[in-house]
């Protein structure tokens, strides 16, 4: 029973590291493309919105978060006035979902095995 309770309070923390992932991932990428109005608050409504779209997109299938999370960080810099083609936005926010999960699901798989969970 205590392997379930780690294991939980453990997937819960991964969900707070990936959004931080994001929310880390999306700043950097305000930053290299010159907006430094309110990059904090740009961030976080950016990682938000791809985090909610990653979110969506695992309920449905895997792949539609790797679908779901690009198109909604793509939506989202629209928005923001960003000086970066429609395509960069799609690639860079499928960079930013795939890097992001890919480290999530990498530092899970460990917790999992150090837990004896998987």
């Amino acid at each position: 029973m205590l392997y379930r309770i780690v294991t939980i309070v453990g997937g819960l923390v991964f969900v707070i590291v990936l959004f931080a992932l994001i929310l880390f991932f999306c700043k950097k990428f305000l930053l290299r493309h010159g907006v430094q109005d309110q990059v904090s608050d740009r961030a976080t409504v950016l990682a938000t919105w791809t985090f909610a779209g990653i979110s969506v997109g695992l309920v449905f299938a895997v792949v539609g978060a790797f679908i779901l999370g690009p198109w909604a960080f793509y939506r989202t810099l629209r928005g923001h006035d960003v000086p970066v083609s429609d395509g960069a936005a799609i690639w860079w926010g499928f960079g930013i979902v795939v890097l992001s999960m890919g480290i999530t699901a990498a530092g899970f798989l460990g917790f999992l095995a150090l837990v004896g969970a998987y």
